[in-house]
């Protein structure tokens, strides 16, 4: 990576980790700020939750086309500029539709921001580099949120709607901090891996959906993307809190310790995990995470068992959610990158866009899924959550049948200056194989 690029990438990187911090003010106090400080009922504060993902749905097909055309720039600039209008208006907010209003733009411009942060990870970036870009970025999201969160828990008080405006204002600086660094940075531009569509790349790219739909690691890609974040993020705070609660009996506290516990492990084990991962198949990985999930729901499903008293049962759940954690820190080097070096050179804004798309449905519809099973069928939730994260493994395996060697394993590229095909020949597993 040239210098320039380096410069560039750290400041992406930087506003990144800013923005993080702010959404960590805000996150986690939403439902109490809209349900009880303006006393808008549980119902309203289930709404404006669901605003975030269905705005989401809406703007995201559209936001990788005006990337490929536009660039990532100024997408990024704009988006948090209304996530900013939209976190102020929050904080102000005192009515229904006020609220509601808020949330659908907070959500637009939080959710636009992810492909395009994604876009210029990828134009600061080689193959070879792209892991350990992608991992930083989600090490600092994390690291973000995590000390946001802290902090904004020492300001709020349910007593005070004022520290509830602080806390939005907050979160609504930093998103201006990031349009900054969106307006003034120089973008240099790095193609995806060669040949990323097995033919006439450039005359099917304007296809946009019907050309990402024939491509069939991508399809794969997508589906597997699914099961991911159904399977995990789409249970955090729905079926998996449900069924620690009602099934394992644990406190309300011990949630808190074990989302805590997560984000330690994901800041913790990042970058020892990423050493381990570079030099590995995308795709085992994937499926070695598949096996680490399972795992972890089947120690969920001991501590709903209650064997071992309430200590045993709350030691079990926290472990849980820490080995949810090692699994993300191994899909953060992993997922991400592969989607950019999937696309085209002149549709990696779609692509990133269409894998956000896939991301925002499994978290919409997990918890609708996920929170009456965990609540009411405890062994069934249990044996299909563990059926799914098995699923994750094969589903991995049978992408990495469709990948090329480099698109696999990036380091081969550094390695190696032979340009593989897109796809590897009939009979042949992967080139080279």
């Amino acid at each position: 990576m040239s210098k320039a690029k380096g410069a560039t990438m750290r400041r992406i990187q930087a506003g990144n980790a800013l923005s993080a911090f702010g959404l960590g003010f805000t996150v986690p106090y939403l439902y109490v700020y809209v349900a009880q400080v303006r006393e808008l009922g549980a119902s309203t504060a289930g709404a404006v939750l669901a605003v975030f993902a269905l705005t989401a749905l809406v703007v995201l097909p559209f936001t990788g086309r005006v990337i490929d055309r536009r660039g990532p720039l100024p997408v990024l600039a704009v988006a948090s500029l209304l996530a900013s209008g939209g976190a102020l208006a929050m904080g102000q907010a005192v009515g229904v539709p006020a609220v509601v209003l808020s949330a659908a733009l907070l959500g637009a411009g939080t959710a636009v921001m992810q492909p395009a942060l994604a876009t210029m990870i990828v134009w600061c970036s080689t193959p070879s580099t792209r892991t350990r870009a992608f991992a930083t970025q989600f090490f600092l999201q994390n690291l973000g949120l995590g000390v946001g969160g802290l902090i904004g828990g020492q300001i709020v008080d349910g007593s005070r709607p004022g520290s509830f405006t602080l806390l939005f204002s907050i979160e609504a600086a930093m998103f201006v901090v990031l349009a900054v660094v969106a307006a003034t940075v120089r973008m240099p531009r790095a193609p995806s891996i060669p040949g990323a569509m097995p033919e006439n790349t450039d005359g099917r790219a304007r296809g946009g959906l019907r050309t990402l739909l024939g491509h069939r690691a991508m399809v794969q890609l997508c589906v597997l993307g699914f099961v991911l974040f159904f399977a995990c993020y789409g249970q955090f705070e729905s079926g998996l809190a449900a069924y620690g609660t009602e099934a394992a009996g644990i406190e309300p506290a011990t949630l808190g310790y074990a989302l805590a516990a997560n984000t330690a492990v994901i800041v913790l084990a990042q970058f020892l995990v990423l050493r381990f991962v570079e030099r590995r198949r995308r795709s085992r990985m994937i499926a070695g995470v598949g096996l680490i999930w399972a795992a972890a729901w089947l120690v969920a499903g001991y501590a709903g068992l209650g064997h071992g008293g309430q200590a045993m049962a709350a030691a079990a759940f926290i472990a849980t959610y820490a080995l949810f954690g090692l699994g993300e820190a191994m899909l953060s080097p992993t997922v991400a990158p592969l989607v950019a070096d999937l696309a085209p050179e002149s549709m990696i804004g779609r692509y990133n866009s269409a894998f956000a798309v896939v991301k925002q449905l499994a978290l919409a519809v997990g918890p609708a899924v996920g929170g009456p099973m965990g609540a009411t069928l405890h062994g069934p939730y249990i044996v299909t959550f563990v059926l799914f994260s098995l699923g994750i493994s094969v589903l991995a395996l049978r992408l990495g049948r469709n990948l090329t060697a480099v698109q696999d394993q990036p380091s081969l590229a550094s390695a190696s200056r032979i340009v593989v095909r897109h796809r590897p020949e009939r009979g042949r597993a992967r080139a080279g194989v």
